[in-house]
């Protein structure tokens, strides 16, 4: 993949201020927005609400920042809850309604070609958030998704230390609906491939379902025994819960990684259960796609904020205007100076009594 189809995060958010600033009445839930077809209105369409992320960050903060570009905007808020067809339903209700921006992060890419298509017939923009929808979408925000699993990969190896090498690992990568997740998969190959003996079991998670990642991560130790695999790469922390506690029942202790940098997540770093997560900084990618969808209400050019082109994972649609955000590690030694000093979570939420001392040793007060 070129450099150009490529994509990427960064940032996390005073989240008391976005949901204060979103608190105000002028962004909230579809039932109590207004009409949209009054050139005010900016819909805003999230896929899934099992990762915490969404409603926690990405939509208060999104919000909170089409506020401030414009007091006298509406946001018109859904979440598809994993379901591409009430998805669909939301899509068209916003275009029938006559709005003219929606922020579109899809729950399945691919289905999303026809929606798109049929409303740039109507002149509707629609700004793909955080994962590539098809279709000739206006604007894209995202992380450069094959360098986080390359991230992912290099700090798996570095958990499992000397004896990388001559360890075999077992892949639990993300769902086939979701345009990110065969980048996690591929950036991911691309190290592991390199640098330990073997993937010995690999599968791909419809919906990131932390269940099912636990069903296959118990198949994986019935096929391989418990010292058939030296480490494991999830491609969520959720899936990364349900891995560890197929690994536990089993009493099967190995490195396991992840992303997202759910408080779970975290917690299990701290405890020694998980060894790293990826920390995808929310801030900047919310607030930029905020201000990619206000510009393009008002008529205004998106350049200096969508300086990179890419292209549809087809191939079909080429050149999208895109921002492409990076992403870092997060391990035990730099939750505080990462997730902690960006004030993604209050340290009282993280250190409840079960993980005191656990942040106490990592230097978290």
């Amino acid at each position: 993949m070129n450099a150009t189809t490529r994509r990427i995060v960064i940032g996390t958010a005073a989240l008391s201020m976005a949901v204060s600033l979103a608190a105000c009445g002028k962004a909230g839930d579809d039932k109590d927005s207004g009409s949209g077809g009054d050139g005010k209105t900016i819909g805003l369409l999230l896929p899934e609400n099992k990762t915490t992320r969404y409603e926690t960050f990405d939509r208060p903060i999104m919000e909170a920042k089409i506020e401030a570009l414009c007091s006298d905007c509406v946001v018109k808020y859904n979440n598809a809850a994993q379901d591409s067809e009430t998805q669909k339903k939301q899509f068209d209700a916003l275009v029938t309604q006559g709005v003219k921006v929606i922020i579109l992060d899809t729950v399945d890419y691919k289905a999303a070609k026809s929606w798109v298509e049929q409303a740039a017939k109507k002149d509707v923009k629609v700004v793909a958030y955080d994962r590539l929808a098809e279709g000739p979408i206006s604007a894209y925000v995202s992380y450069d998704n094959e360098k986080i699993g390359q991230l992912q990969g290099e700090a798996l190896v570095k958990a499992m230390g000397a004896k990388a090498k001559d360890s075999n690992v077992v892949m639990i990568n993300g769902s086939p609906t979701d345009p990110n997740a065969p980048f996690f998969k591929k950036g991911a190959h691309s190290v592991l491939d390199k640098q330990v003996k073997k993937v010995v079991y690999e599968q791909d998670i419809p919906d990131w379902s932390a269940d099912e990642a636990n069903k296959k991560m118990g198949a994986a130790i019935d096929s391989l025994g418990k010292n058939g695999f030296q480490g494991v790469y999830s491609a969520n922390d959720g899936m990364a819960g349900g891995i560890i506690t197929a690994l536990k029942k089993q009493g099967v202790k190995i490195p396991v990684g992840g992303q997202d940098s759910e408080l779970a997540g975290l917690q299990r770093i701290l405890a020694g259960e998980q060894s790293f997560s990826i920390y995808k900084q929310i801030k900047p990618e919310a607030e930029t796609t905020a201000e990619i969808a206000v510009r393009l209400l008002k008529g205004k050019k998106i350049d200096d904020l969508a300086p990179v082109k890419v292209d549809s994972i087809s191939g079909e649609f080429k050149g999208t205007p895109s921002k492409l955000y990076d992403a870092s590690v997060v391990t035990k030694e730099n939750i505080a100076s990462t997730i902690v000093a960006d004030k993604v979570y209050k340290v009282e939420e993280i250190c409840t009594a079960q993980y005191k001392a656990a942040c106490d040793a990592a230097g978290i007060k």
